[in-house]
Protein backbone atom coordinates (compact mmCIF):
# COMPACT_ATOMS: atom_id res chain seq x y z
CA UNK A 1 0.00 0.00 0.00
CA UNK A 2 1.14 3.27 -0.87
CA UNK A 3 1.80 5.94 1.97
CA UNK A 4 0.03 8.05 0.53
CA UNK A 5 -3.13 6.05 0.93
CA UNK A 6 -2.49 5.51 4.17
CA UNK A 7 -2.72 9.33 4.98
CA UNK A 8 -6.09 9.15 3.16
CA UNK A 9 -7.29 6.39 4.65
CA UNK A 10 -6.37 7.83 8.02
CA UNK A 11 -8.13 11.15 7.13
CA UNK A 12 -11.10 9.92 6.11
CA UNK A 13 -12.06 7.04 8.68
CA UNK A 14 -11.03 9.90 11.55
CA UNK A 15 -13.74 11.73 10.00
CA UNK A 16 -16.19 9.10 10.04
CA UNK A 17 -15.20 8.65 13.50
CA UNK A 18 -15.38 12.44 14.60
CA UNK A 19 -11.55 12.38 15.23
CA UNK A 20 -10.53 15.82 14.35
CA UNK A 21 -7.40 15.94 15.75
CA UNK A 22 -6.12 12.69 13.52
CA UNK A 23 -7.76 14.15 10.61
CA UNK A 24 -5.67 17.57 11.45
CA UNK A 25 -2.59 15.35 11.55
CA UNK A 26 -2.68 14.50 7.83
CA UNK A 27 -2.09 17.90 6.87
CA UNK A 28 1.39 19.76 6.52
CA UNK A 29 2.00 22.82 8.70
CA UNK A 30 0.91 25.35 5.49
CA UNK A 31 -1.73 23.45 4.18
CA UNK A 32 -4.62 24.32 1.83
CA UNK A 33 -7.62 23.65 1.62
CA UNK A 34 -10.51 24.52 -0.77
CA UNK A 35 -14.52 23.50 -1.30
CA UNK A 36 -17.46 24.86 -2.41
CA UNK A 37 -17.31 27.30 0.79
CA UNK A 38 -14.20 27.13 2.25
CA UNK A 39 -11.16 28.71 0.94
CA UNK A 40 -8.58 27.77 3.83
CA UNK A 41 -4.77 28.71 4.39
CA UNK A 42 -2.58 26.86 7.39
CA UNK A 43 -3.26 23.50 9.59
CA UNK A 44 -5.09 25.30 12.50
CA UNK A 45 -7.87 26.48 10.15
CA UNK A 46 -8.35 23.77 8.54
CA UNK A 47 -8.64 21.73 11.92
CA UNK A 48 -10.70 24.32 13.05
CA UNK A 49 -13.17 23.41 10.48
CA UNK A 50 -12.93 19.76 11.02
CA UNK A 51 -13.30 20.22 14.28
CA UNK A 52 -16.88 22.11 13.87
CA UNK A 53 -17.91 19.30 11.16
CA UNK A 54 -16.91 16.61 13.21
CA UNK A 55 -19.37 18.16 16.43
CA UNK A 56 -22.14 17.09 13.72
CA UNK A 57 -23.40 13.96 12.52
CA UNK A 58 -21.93 13.17 9.76
CA UNK A 59 -21.23 9.84 8.15
CA UNK A 60 -17.97 9.47 5.58
CA UNK A 61 -17.33 6.90 2.94
CA UNK A 62 -14.74 7.04 0.80
CA UNK A 63 -13.06 4.97 -2.29
CA UNK A 64 -9.36 6.14 -3.16
CA UNK A 65 -9.58 6.20 -6.89
CA UNK A 66 -5.72 7.38 -7.53
CA UNK A 67 -2.68 7.76 -5.42
CA UNK A 68 0.70 8.20 -6.26
CA UNK A 69 3.91 10.15 -5.37
CA UNK A 70 2.92 13.40 -5.56
CA UNK A 71 -1.44 13.13 -5.66
CA UNK A 72 -4.44 11.62 -4.46
CA UNK A 73 -8.38 11.38 -6.03
CA UNK A 74 -10.54 10.49 -3.98
CA UNK A 75 -14.67 9.82 -4.01
CA UNK A 76 -16.11 11.14 -0.93
CA UNK A 77 -19.72 10.69 0.41
CA UNK A 78 -20.92 12.33 3.15
CA UNK A 79 -24.48 12.14 4.82
CA UNK A 80 -25.15 14.77 7.13
CA UNK A 81 -27.57 16.98 8.84
CA UNK A 82 -27.20 20.85 7.36
CA UNK A 83 -27.47 22.06 11.43
CA UNK A 84 -28.01 26.39 10.07
CA UNK A 85 -31.13 24.67 8.83
CA UNK A 86 -31.93 20.92 10.03
CA UNK A 87 -31.98 19.73 6.63
CA UNK A 88 -30.31 16.16 5.46
CA UNK A 89 -27.78 16.55 2.99
CA UNK A 90 -26.09 13.83 0.92
CA UNK A 91 -22.81 15.32 -0.96
CA UNK A 92 -20.93 13.30 -3.24
CA UNK A 93 -17.60 15.08 -3.24
CA UNK A 94 -14.15 15.01 -5.82
CA UNK A 95 -11.50 15.53 -3.19
CA UNK A 96 -7.62 16.01 -4.98
CA UNK A 97 -4.96 16.16 -2.95
CA UNK A 98 -1.35 17.24 -3.45
CA UNK A 99 1.34 15.76 -0.86
CA UNK A 100 4.82 16.72 0.20
CA UNK A 101 7.16 14.81 2.75
CA UNK A 102 4.49 12.52 3.76
CA UNK A 103 1.70 15.35 4.45
CA UNK A 104 -1.18 17.09 2.66
CA UNK A 105 -0.51 20.18 1.26
CA UNK A 106 -3.03 20.67 -0.78
CA UNK A 107 -6.72 19.35 -0.86
CA UNK A 108 -9.51 20.81 -3.32
CA UNK A 109 -13.08 19.03 -2.99
CA UNK A 110 -15.71 19.61 -5.25
CA UNK A 111 -19.35 18.60 -5.64
CA UNK A 112 -23.02 19.83 -7.38
CA UNK A 113 -23.12 23.65 -5.45
CA UNK A 114 -26.41 23.57 -6.60
CA UNK A 115 -27.21 20.10 -5.59
CA UNK A 116 -25.68 20.80 -2.36
CA UNK A 117 -27.64 23.88 -1.76
CA UNK A 118 -31.33 22.63 -2.93
CA UNK A 119 -30.22 19.42 0.24
CA UNK A 120 -28.82 21.84 3.07
CA UNK A 121 -30.78 25.22 2.49
CA UNK A 122 -33.33 24.68 0.15
CA UNK A 123 -36.22 27.35 -1.20
CA UNK A 124 -34.96 30.81 -2.60
CA UNK A 125 -31.51 30.84 -0.58
CA UNK A 126 -31.06 27.44 -1.79
CA UNK A 127 -31.59 28.40 -5.13
CA UNK A 128 -29.31 31.57 -4.54
CA UNK A 129 -26.60 29.98 -2.54
CA UNK A 130 -25.86 27.29 -4.83
CA UNK A 131 -25.44 29.92 -8.24
CA UNK A 132 -23.00 32.46 -5.64
CA UNK A 133 -20.46 31.75 -4.37
CA UNK A 134 -19.36 34.16 -2.59
CA UNK A 135 -22.74 34.29 -0.79
CA UNK A 136 -21.52 31.03 0.30
CA UNK A 137 -18.20 31.94 0.81
CA UNK A 138 -19.30 34.38 2.79
CA UNK A 139 -21.83 32.44 5.35
CA UNK A 140 -18.95 29.72 5.79
CA UNK A 141 -16.42 31.92 6.64
CA UNK A 142 -18.70 33.92 9.51
CA UNK A 143 -19.64 30.36 10.51
CA UNK A 144 -15.89 29.34 10.92
CA UNK A 145 -14.75 32.51 12.52
CA UNK A 146 -17.75 32.20 15.13
CA UNK A 147 -16.63 28.70 16.50
CA UNK A 148 -13.06 29.49 16.23
CA UNK A 149 -14.05 32.42 18.45
CA UNK A 150 -15.69 29.82 20.65
CA UNK A 151 -12.59 27.36 20.93
CA UNK A 152 -9.53 29.73 21.76
CA UNK A 153 -6.93 26.76 20.78
CA UNK A 154 -7.67 27.94 17.40
CA UNK A 155 -6.99 31.70 17.81
CA UNK A 156 -3.84 32.42 15.51
CA UNK A 157 -1.39 35.03 17.52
Amino acid sequence: MHSHTEVLTRLFTALDRHDHEAMAACYAENARFRDIAFKLQGRTRIHAMWHMICDGDIKTTFKIDEVDDRTGFVTVVDDYTFRAKGRKVHNVIQSRFRFKDGAIVEQQDSCDSRQWASMAIGGVGGFLAGRIPRLRAAKARRTLDTFIETHPQYKES
